[in-house]
């Protein structure tokens, strides 16, 4: 029991990264119908980002980890944002209107220029970060000695998510950004139309997916204390499979689709083999599309005419 308990803790923090990733992918999807491929490299872009701004932040002598860590999340999400931005710009504005396959290519070359860019300005060694936030709540002992226990960083990544999770489902529901990115879900020619200014709200959903990404990316660096310039692929992969299983277009669906992705791979690694637990992973995914096409909660696409 005790250690079911410690894996379950693990898989719901895994989780939450996956989850705040995904997001991003399903709220580009829920707009233009495109899936963001460079959108793990964003994440991978935070996580850069949020080592070298602790390494600035300790080299003038801040060392109050509430401090730091609040500048990193905020220099990671305002870098980060503008990636989201450029990206939009560049990469999907110029072919919105052109068949799918065109911006899903140029998606995939962004990424991989994304990867290069990263690698030629910070090389391709692994960065480490000694860890920042240390210590944690010991919950129950077994008799053999073995300890279940939750770091703070665990406590505070579940619960950020949580909060992020809230935060961003009240600014769709609730507010006229949330209203315009609905609308053009539904019908960007008749949104803008009614006066909805479309170009200004897909950025925005960029630049929010990103944002969210960044959080996720600085996350992971305090969690594993190491990155490179290839993490963003593995992860993106995982997070846009979470979009799909929890139902693209689902900002719940994505949370749910990320938990449920992290809670196999750390059930899978305890249990079994951890060569194979992506395996394991990819074959829940191809169960759920083969008895449930749509996802967990994902709506049927209804076809207009």
């Amino acid at each position: 029991m005790e250690y079911f308990l410690q894996q379950l803790i693990n898989g719901l923090t895994l989780g939450a990264i996956y989850g705040l990733i995904a997001i991003g992918y399903t709220m580009v999807y829920g707009i233009i119908g495109m899936i963001n491929f460079a959108h793990g490299e964003i994440y991978m872009i935070g996580a850069f980002i949020a080592v070298i701004t602790f390494l600035v932040l300790g080299t003038v002598g801040i060392t109050w980890v509430p401090l730091m860590l609040l500048v990193v999340l905020i220099m990671a999400m305002l870098f980060t944002a503008v990636y989201g931005w450029t990206i939009e710009r560049i990469a999907y504005r110029p072919l919105r209107n052109s068949p799918r396959l065109a911006p899903l290519i140029s998606a995939i070359g962004m990424s991989i220029f994304l990867q290069n860019y990263v690698q030629l300005l910070q090389g391709a060694r692994v960065k480490p970060l000694p860890p920042v936030v240390p210590g944690g709540f010991s919950l129950m002992e077994r008799a053999d000695g073995f300890v279940v226990q939750i770091s703070y960083l665990q406590l505070t990544i579940i619960l950020l998510t949580v909060a992020l999770m809230y935060g961003f489902t009240q600014i769709i529901q609730r507010t006229e950004l949330g209203r315009a990115q609905r609308a053009c879900e539904q019908d960007k020619t008749m949104a803008g139309l009614l006066g909805v200014n479309v170009d200004r709200t897909i950025s925005l959903t960029f630049v929010m997916g990103a944002a969210l990404a960044a959080v996720a990316g600085v996350m992971v660096t305090l969690y594993y204390g190491v990155i490179d310039f290839y993490i963003g692929f593995l992860a993106g992969v995982k997070a846009f499979t979470a979009a799909v299983l929890g139902g693209i277009g689902s900002l719940p669906g994505a949370m749910l689709g990320g938990l449920f992705i992290g809670l196999i791979e750390a059930f899978w690694s305890a249990y079994f083999t951890i060569e194979y637990k992506d395996v394991a992973t990819f074959s829940i995914l191809v169960l759920v599309l083969i008895f449930r096409p749509s996802g967990l909660l994902g709506r049927p696409e209804i076809e207009k005419v």
